[in-house]
């Protein structure tokens, strides 16, 4: 039996595709045409020898060879960038400070750090996991190199808005919320300790919509947030990073809640000039939280994660 070599780049728009929830999305990104991208979905389904999406209404669907060819891909390209990463970063050496605030902590140290101290084995991380303001005061210690943190207004001279995120209400999953319109009661809040830009923009929300609140728990840790909305103290405002199994995204309508805004999210430097294993730091970092901004929002889980292969898109 003739063995099939995929093309690589027809699984690179494919999965771009799927990512982006749409193959027009994937042709702009790649800088392809719409027709090119089509070509190229077409070889690859002759190289499967079989359809990998087909019409659903408006858009498309995978089948389930597609599905089935979605996690091959993924994990075909994952291991043709750490090898190009591996090649082009064998001669970096140095060390990188990179700060990182709690919502991006598990995902980006697990997934992009590990990749590049894979790839860049003569680089040394120093990683540090904290909330916002310790971020910028070390950055501005020089403690740090780099630092991705949500931006509050506080501008540092070299910093780089990769875009916005909308904060969610977000309380347990399993659980029915509590009728606080109905039994006139407060609204129980789960936050940081102060100062926490979420928790202000939270209340100043609910006072402009004439709703009473009652703080009913803080911690200096997301991890302790998450823990007491899941138990069912009450609810938080966070954005989809970094959600764990036990949450939901409340949404305003259903609990008779104030709409909430969007808050930014910034790359910060030290310096202008980075060392060379800074600047490769960097560039990894912003093109990885760039893209996976753009993915479909899902109700649940971390939307650094990749949306399911069952996901519809639009050609």
């Amino acid at each position: 039996m003739r063995k099939v070599n995929f093309d690589l780049d027809a699984m690179r728009t494919f999965c771009v595709g799927m990512e982006l929830g749409s193959f027009a999305k994937a042709a702009d990104r790649l800088g392809r045409s719409t027709s090119a991208v089509s070509a190229q979905l077409k070889k690859l389904e002759e190289q499967a020898g079989t359809a990998i999406v087909r019409k659903s209404g408006r858009g498309l669907m995978l089948t389930d060879a597609g599905e089935l060819l979605l996690g091959y891909a993924r994990r075909m390209l994952e291991l043709n960038d750490e090898a190009w990463m591996a090649l082009g970063g064998a001669a970096l050496e140095g060390r990188v400070r990179l700060g990182l605030q709690e919502d991006f902590g598990e995902h980006l140290l697990s997934d992009v750090l590990g990749r590049f101290a894979r790839t860049h084995p003569s680089v040394r991380i120093e990683a540090q996991v904290a909330r916002n303001a310790v971020l910028l005061n070390q950055l501005q210690m020089a403690n740090l190199d780099l630092a991705l943190a949500w931006h509050a207004g506080t501008d540092t001279p070299h910093m780089e808005i990769l875009g916005t995120h909308a904060l969610q209400w977000i309380g347990p999953a399993g659980r029915p919320l509590p009728q606080w319109r109905e039994k006139r009661e407060p609204i129980p809040l789960v936050t940081f300790d102060a100062p926490c830009v979420m928790r202000t923009l939270a209340t100043e929300a609910l006072d402009r919509a004439g709703l009473a609140w009652r703080v009913v728990f803080t911690s200096p840790s997301l991890g302790g947030v998450w823990a007491a909305v899941a138990a069912g103290l009450g609810i938080t405002v966070r954005t989809r990073f970094g959600m764990t199994t036990g949450l939901r995204i409340v949404h305003a309508e259903e609990a008779g809640l104030p709409a909430l805004p969007s808050i930014e999210l910034a790359l910060h430097r030290a310096e202008e000039e980075l060392t060379p294993a800074c600047a490769r730091l960097h560039a990894i970092l912003r093109d990885t939280v760039r893209e996976r901004l753009e993915l479909p929002a899902r109700e649940s889980g971390s939307s650094l994660a990749a949306p399911p292969a069952s996901c519809r898109i639009r050609a």
